[in-house]
């Protein structure tokens, strides 16, 4: 399996996974021109792209959704809140209902969404699976707290895609009113670093090679402070893997996970 982050922050972000040349794609929160020029910075050529699941209707996530479906002809996926909530609805783009907790199937990968709590009318994260090798990449960039439904989700992933939104110190004295501070801090607001690691560390197994921290404030975040959160916590646990973070404006990958990766993981522990 192979993924790319396109990109991600409060500007956009998208994510596609590969997996013997079956590619989904995961959020469209850039417009036509700029994700054509970040897939071709991938190597990925958009008629390529089998699927996109939205996991909600945040412009960050969704702005490019429409016309890059009538463009490129792929096919939508996102749950009832999230197509009703957006402009999806309005400008009567069919798109799939799914509902959280639900497997889709595609061509070489099987995608499960979950529950996330974020401020949006029923967002998702997704645990994207080969079904020839069993590797998982779950994929979550907006995230208020971790709750058990997230972290049952989040185990046993082989690459993971985690919101480390912001840090709570440069939050409190930056330049956001007290009431935005309180809403990214909030339940169903964004990850700090600090809780980002917290959940990190609650559901790494041998089986984790990649952490790509997302979704990076600009404001109140930098990679140096979100690296400086996660190190320490990882290096008490058995995570052995790549720790990088997705920048807003390039695109970073391809991150590849295998079967063979796990067993050499597996041999290892037995060792």
């Amino acid at each position: 399996m192979k993924l790319w982050v396109l990109g991600s922050g409060s500007r956009g972000n998208a994510v596609v996974v590969e997996s013997h040349g079956t590619r989904l794609m995961i959020d469209v929160g850039f417009g036509p021109r700029i994700l054509q020029k970040r897939l071709a910075a991938a190597g990925i050529a958009p008629e390529s792209i089998e699927a996109c699941i939205i996991t909600h209707e945040h412009s960050d996530h969704i702005r490019g959704a429409a016309r890059a479906a009538r463009r490129w002809q792929w096919p939508l996926f996102c749950t009832e809140g999230t197509y009703l909530g957006s402009r999806l609805s309005a400008l009567g783009t069919p798109a799939a209902i799914v509902s959280a907790g639900a497997t889709m199937s595609f061509s070489e990968m099987d995608v499960t969404t979950f529950r996330t709590p974020h401020d949006a009318q029923e967002s998702i994260g997704v645990v994207v699976t080969a079904r020839s090798s069993g590797v998982r990449a779950a994929i979550a960039t907006d995230l208020g707290c971790a709750t058990q439904a997230v972290r049952d989700a989040m185990a046993d992933a082989d690459m993971l895609v985690i919101e480390s939104n912001h840090d709570d110190v440069m939050l409190a004295n930056g330049p956001y009113p007290i009431s935005v501070q309180r809403r990214i801090a909030g339940r169903n607001g964004h990850l700090s670093n600090a809780q980002c690691a917290t959940l990190v560390r609650d559901v790494v197994t041998t089986r984790l090679r990649k952490v790509i921290l997302a979704h990076l404030s600009e404001e109140n975040n930098a990679p140096g402070a979100a690296f400086d959160a996660m190190r320490p916590v990882l290096k008490k646990t058995r995570f052995k893997g790549t720790l990088a973070w997705a920048p807003q404006d390039s695109v970073i990958g391809p991150f590849e996970a295998s079967l063979a990766g796990r067993a050499e993981s597996q041999l290892s522990l037995g060792l």
